[in-house]
């Protein structure tokens, strides 16, 4: 009877560099340490600052609720925002309209002595207000009250105000349709104040315009 043959034994050979599931073994390895590594540099590159939290505008005093924190990325160079790394600072004013969501710049927030407007609450006709609301820029037009109805035809509508700010839309009267009056408070230049309350205190008629470009509805 003929013996089988014995299969010799295969010695397991360590693996070596020119195994090339060794190298791409370690080449993936290598890749996703280095991209942690660079995931871990980029978030830590992320910096806290303010940002506003609705439609700030020029001559607004600066609240608890005025700014939300956002951790962002700045490039070079671009470190002229107000940084969220201390409170907001509540009593300062905004020297510029910033919209919600926006990064405040350190130029838009200052003291009281470097806001030149004041808030001055007008009745203007309805129909000329459909559609602002605050941060909106209007052209504000006054009409004198005429003494009799033939100097009506005669009396000029002038241009008092160009792109002021709406504080705040009010309340309503009257009504609907002609004759129906609305309350806006707007941001008036200290220089044009008391022309404005002259003209108010006229019984002129007010006709508020949106500013060609303005925004007009939305915003808080």
């Amino acid at each position: 009877m003929t013996e089988l043959a014995s299969p010799s034994a295969t010695r397991l050979q360590r693996p070596s560099w020119r195994d090339s599931r060794l190298v791409v073994g370690v080449l993936l390895v290598v890749v996703a340490a280095t991209l942690g590594a660079k995931a871990v540099a980029s978030a830590d590159d992320r910096v806290p600052v303010w940002v506003a939290a609705g439609n700030l505008v020029a001559g607004d005093e600066v609240g608890q609720t005025s700014f939300e924190r956002a951790d962002v990325r700045l490039a070079d160079g671009m470190n002229a925002y107000l940084p969220a790394d201390a409170p907001p600072p509540t009593g300062a004013f905004m020297l510029r309209d910033v919209r919600a969501g926006e990064l405040v710049p350190l130029s838009a927030v200052g003291g009281a002595d470097a806001v030149d407007v004041q808030r001055v609450t007008v009745r203007a006709d309805a129909m000329s207000t459909t559609g602002l609301t605050r941060g909106s820029r209007v052209d504000v037009f006054v009409t004198p009250k005429a003494s009799t109805s033939s100097a009506a035809a005669s009396t000029p509508t002038k241009k008092v105000l160009e792109s002021a700010a709406v504080a705040a839309v009010l309340t309503s009267s009257g009504g609907l349709g002609s004759g129906s009056m609305t309350s806006v408070q707007i941001y008036v230049p200290s220089d044009k104040v008391q022309p404005l309350v002259e003209a108010v205190d006229g019984e002129a008629k007010l006709t508020l315009v949106p500013s060609v470009g303005a925004a007009t509805g939305g915003g808080a």
